[in-house]
């Protein structure tokens, strides 16, 4: 079987390039992305796009990530998770003087729980809880929680809740194509099958 020809820059198949909304925006965090190794052969993942939207981004694909290799000495005062914990608290409330990565997961559910599971590390890190204000646009991929955000719609939140002088939805337009490509390619009515609203 041949492989689809993809394009040089967004790495994505021809026919669903993304580099007419793509766009890249700086960030004063480095932006650390921990990806399962089963999300990174999924086609539909958002974390690619994360990765070349935010200047600097790092998209690392495993189950087991060292934080000193990764972060450097000192990586508990420098690093912050977003993730729903029980004592997460919100960018408002985060003492940020000495931050300068931030970590999001990449994965299913389940997926998530194993790398924190993996990864004990993880717990030592302050976490932010991230403020939605709107419910995911995911359309392709189901969550088992009502406030279920991909990847990359994460990444935005905390990013404008961190950042509050940038917009970060800036990215999600390549996001939001995927989707309707993907949508597209399978037809109205599967879709509806598949994905009832």
């Amino acid at each position: 079987m041949t492989k689809r020809a993809a394009c040089a820059d967004c790495e994505r198949p021809l026919k669903t390039c993304l580099c007419d909304v793509l766009v890249s925006m700086a960030c004063p965090y480095r932006v650390v992305i921990l990806q399962d190794e089963k999300e990174a052969k999924h086609a539909l993942s958002s974390a690619p796009i994360l990765e070349k939207s935010i200047v600097g981004a790092v998209r690392l694909v495993g189950e087991y990530f060292d934080p000193l290799s990764i972060l450097g000495p000192d990586w508990r005062a420098e690093a912050v998770l977003v993730f729903p914990a029980e004592n997460a608290v919100t960018a408002d409330q985060l003492e940020r003087k000495d931050i300068k990565n931030i970590i999001l997961l990449d994965g299913t559910w389940r997926k998530v729980a194993r790398l924190m599971y993996l990864n004990s590390w993880l717990a030592e890190l302050p976490c932010v809880a991230i403020q939605a204000t709107k419910t995911s646009q995911y359309k392709i991929r189901k969550s088992p929680r009502q406030d279920g955000l991909s990847t990359i719609e994460a990444a935005v939140a905390a990013l404008n809740g961190l950042v509050p002088e940038s917009d970060y939805s800036a990215i999600l337009p390549a996001f939001y194509k995927m989707i309707d490509l993907q949508i597209e390619a399978m037809g109205a009515e599967t879709y509806q099958k598949n994905y009832p609203s």
